[in-house]
């Protein structure tokens, strides 16, 4: 398939228009995540962290990482990791602590503050799944086709990427 649009036969057309409405989704819901976690913080009254440093908090859990392997693991997915470290450990929601072996590398996890805004986020997204199925929005196998489809086109995105360098 060739990228100019205009030359392009039906099919090809079609298949282009679907990807970049998936593109615009994925942008999309990645906002309006951030937007739902803000509602529940600005609902439960947690107002001093925001939903990129709470979602951070979400999926390094039980986890003790350093800082390069939250990227790494896709624990978080922003440039500013340092800041967000930075900020979370001074407000008591990460204890960090220097390696013994590297002195350069230091090493995370959550503190019991840390594991509570964790917890507000696993009930809430629990509520959301109970929610998408009892409505019906999207079922069980509905769920492993769509997670399916998207691990796939991330393994095409990050082929895409290794073959850049």
């Amino acid at each position: 398939m060739t990228v100019h649009a205009g030359i392009l036969d039906g099919t090809q057309k079609a298949f282009l228009l679907g990807y970049l409405e998936s593109l615009s989704l994925v942008e999309r819901l990645h906002r309006l995540l951030l937007d739902v976690v803000k509602d529940e913080f600005e609902r439960i009254g947690l107002l001093e962290i925001n939903p990129v440093q709470a979602l951070l908090l979400f999926n390094v859990g039980d986890n003790e990482v350093t800082a390069g392997e939250l990227k790494t693991r896709g624990y978080y997915q922003g440039s500013n990791v340092s800041y967000n470290l930075k900020k979370l450990v001074e407000l008591g929601y990460m204890h960090h602590q220097r390696s013994e072996i590297d002195r350069r590398s230091v090493r995370v996890r959550l503190t019991d503050k840390g594991r509570h805004v964790r917890q507000v986020l696993s009930d809430l997204f629990a509520r959301h799944a109970e929610g998408l199925e009892r409505r019906n929005v999207v079922g069980v196998s509905g769920m492993e086709d769509l997670n399916q489809a998207l691990r796939r086109m991330e393994r095409y995105w990050t082929e895409q990427i290794r073959y850049i360098y």
